[in-house]
């Protein structure tokens, strides 16, 4: 037991996290038929930046270290970055070619990643309720995947490899030293999924101009949405057992679903959602 181990307060920052993860999802399936992934992906990390700075200048245990900003497990804080780099990639191509509601659910199939991961990595025990809790919400993610049924695409497997590197990011973060600034991993993170992005967006195919200031405003907003995502989950990691939080991720399922209803509702009317689900 970490002395930061505060599970009750860990479970209510990921609650928090999973929220915005979902409406920063909801903001790119809306832009994903007129960029790239790879472009969105670029932003989404540029504009993740600003929470991540401002996170760190309000950081007490930053300036109480001097305010450095040299970190001992600096290659693993940039090996989380390419991870992310890649988990996003995968789960914004999923957005564009498939329904938001689907796409979201089949990446909480990170729990089970997660807690498998837990163990070899972290050296963690999971008690077989753990794994009862994960394993029952990754029957409902197998059941939305339908492998083998006509509806089966392998565009669900996009998704599905994302939950694993989403998976990755989050195990290794109990990895760091405990005087290591979680705000500072975090830039470090952040700076290096922006280079790894920028990059891919970059042989893509390039940037395309922005169409409206609306268009910004919602590329302002996902990032906002990520950024400050991104940094509260690390926290919430950091706090406890990757075993504890696993089973709670699936509360972003339902609200999945429920945005999911929204969106498609405002755009195509009630009847439209009801056909599809």
């Amino acid at each position: 037991m970490r002395p930061t181990d505060q599970t009750g307060l860990a479970i209510i920052l990921s609650l928090v996290a999973l929220t915005l993860f979902d409406a920063m999802g909801l903001i790119i399936k809306h832009l994903a038929n007129d960029y790239s992934a790879a472009q969105l992906s670029a932003w989404r990390n540029m504009f993740g930046l600003i929470p991540a700075v401002i996170a760190l200048c309000s950081s007490q245990a930053w300036q109480i270290n001097g305010k450095r900003l040299n970190l001992r497990q600096w290659k693993l804080a940039l090996f989380r970055g390419a991870v992310v780099t890649f988990a996003q990639l995968c789960f914004y191509l999923s957005l564009g070619l498939m329904d938001f509601a689907t796409a979201s659910t089949i990446t909480y199939a990170r729990a089970l990643f997660a807690t498998a991961m837990a163990i070899p990595i972290l050296g963690e025990r999971v008690g077989w309720l753990r794994w009862i809790a994960v394993l029952i919400g990754f029957v409902g993610v197998i059941m939305v995947i339908k492998p083998g049924g006509d509806g089966f695409t392998f565009y669900a497997l996009l998704p599905f490899a994302a939950a694993a590197f989403y998976a990755l990011v989050g195990v290794t973060a109990r990895l760091f030293d405990n005087d290591a600034p979680s705000s500072l991993v975090n830039l470090y993170s952040s700076i290096a999924a922006t280079i790894g992005a920028s990059l891919i967006a970059y042989l893509w195919g390039g940037f395309i101009p922005l169409a409206t200031k609306t268009d910004l405003a919602w590329i302002a907003l996902m990032g906002g949405f990520g950024g400050t995502a991104v940094l509260i989950l690390m926290i919430s990691f950091r706090m406890t057992e990757q075993s504890n939080l696993a089973p709670f991720s699936y509360f972003g399922i339902p609200l999945a679903f429920g945005l999911g209803w929204l969106f498609l509702t405002k755009r195509h009317g009630p009847h439209y959602f009801l056909e599809r689900y």
